[in-house]
């Protein structure tokens, strides 16, 4: 079963709501335009119920199928990213410094689009929850969703998403059952000594060398203390310090970001970045003042649940297309609160050939939401048959 033949004709409609989307980029939970957009589309389409404001600007949507049953749940985000486009297209963002350089635009348009076509068909038995989140990038909508009770309060026993993969072929799934993305945690370090002129160091507490010792010795929790088959990333990002050639700084900072996928080694690292740090601040004289922020949990699929994404995602692209034990990725997602909430699982969709995600010359391939839309679909069918 190829693209469903209904939502292959929704297409050029789907193109225009991701244009819309493109154009009127938001950040975090900041999403106003972006809100209304998608209730008014959805007040068009008919489906059943619409609470809005959930998570400040995410919004829940229900449609109930032909008999009654279970609920599943679909999730799209809707934030964009502070990046400021270059793709020079004729829909490119129109507010400065804002753009969709993660697909969020084609996310949302994916789950409007399988929405059209459940609530025009209603051939299954139960109820779906469309989940349309804010502030994936930053601030951990996923989350405050899942706190604020909308497993609870709709009922939903399963729930499953997708994230767009530039550069893996257009309509390829990947998958894996267990840990899928990373863990992410940040910490930020402050080192402070006694400045004073570069000429007499020996009356200065230097941060330099600290911090440099400290930025060394931290690639030493990968290499030293990790098991050797464990998966683990530890990066400083950013180094500050000095504002001049002739003067030893008072102080400076770094700060690193730290990717892991089980809570062992995710406790290993935070202790370990304490002693490594601590230590080296008491070898060299210096103060540390260390902020540790836990940020999202790692995405771990549902066993189950993966292997029967995969069988639907099989429908609508050939088996040759789906990947169901795909590598584990470093890089982190806030669905991960929802699959701690009830089982589920995420997958990638390949948009074909063009710029990766966060990228400024980034754009979603509008040639994707048909396939994305037909899996949602499938997946509603599939799991919650009419009989």
């Amino acid at each position: 079963m190829p693209v469903i033949n209904r939502i292959a004709a929704l297409a050029p409609e789907m193109k225009e709501w991701r244009h819309w989307l493109h154009r009127h980029p938001e950040l975090e939970f900041d999403l106003p335009q972006t809100a209304a957009f998608v209730a008014a589309r959805l007040r068009e389409i008919g489906v059943d119920e619409i609470h809005e404001g959930i998570a400040t600007s995410g919004i829940v949507a229900l449609i109930r199928g032909r008999a009654t049953g279970p609920t599943i749940g679909l999730r799209a985000d809707m934030d964009a990213l502070p990046i400021e486009e270059i793709t020079g297209a004729d829909y490119a963002s129109e507010h400065p410094g804002k753009m969709h350089a993660c697909g969020h635009d084609g996310h949302t348009t994916m789950l409007l689009g399988a929405a059209k076509y459940l609530a025009e068909t209603r051939n299954f038995a139960g109820t779906v929850a469309l989940l349309f989140q804010p502030a994936e990038e930053d601030g951990g909508g996923g989350e405050v969703m899942v706190k604020e009770g909308v497993m609870e309060r709709f009922g939903i026993t399963q729930v499953f998403g997708i994230h767009n993969a530039p550069n893996l072929p257009l309509g390829h799934f990947q998958t894996a059952p267990g840990p899928l993305m990373a863990a992410v945690d940040t910490a930020w370090v402050t080192v402070t000594g006694r400045g004073g002129h570069g000429a007499t160091p020996h009356d200065c507490i230097d941060p330099i060398p600290a911090i440099t010792a400290m930025v060394g010795s931290l690639q030493t929790i990968v290499s030293r203390n990790l098991f050797p088959l464990d998966e683990l990333v530890v990066s400083v990002t950013q180094i500050h310090v000095g504002t001049a050639n002739n003067i030893i700084p008072e102080s400076g900072w770094f700060c690193a970001t730290i990717r892991s996928f089980t809570p062992e080694v995710r406790a290993m690292v935070e202790k370990r970045f304490h002693e490594i740090v601590e230590g080296t601040a008491a070898a060299f004289g210096v103060t540390v003042e260390i902020r540790y922020d836990k940020g999202y949990p790692p995405t771990v699929n549902d066993a189950e649940k993966a292997r029967f994404a995969a069988e639907v995602a099989r429908e609508i692209s050939g088996a040759e297309a789906v990947c169901d034990d795909a590598g584990r990725d470093m890089g982190a997602e806030d669905f991960s609160y929802m699959l701690e909430a009830r089982p589920g699982a995420y997958l990638f969709m390949g948009i074909g050939d063009g710029a990766g995600l966060h990228h400024p010359a980034y754009d979603f391939n509008d040639e994707a939401a048909p396939i994305g839309a037909s899996f949602f679909a499938r997946l509603v069918e599939r799991a919650l048959p009419a009989g």
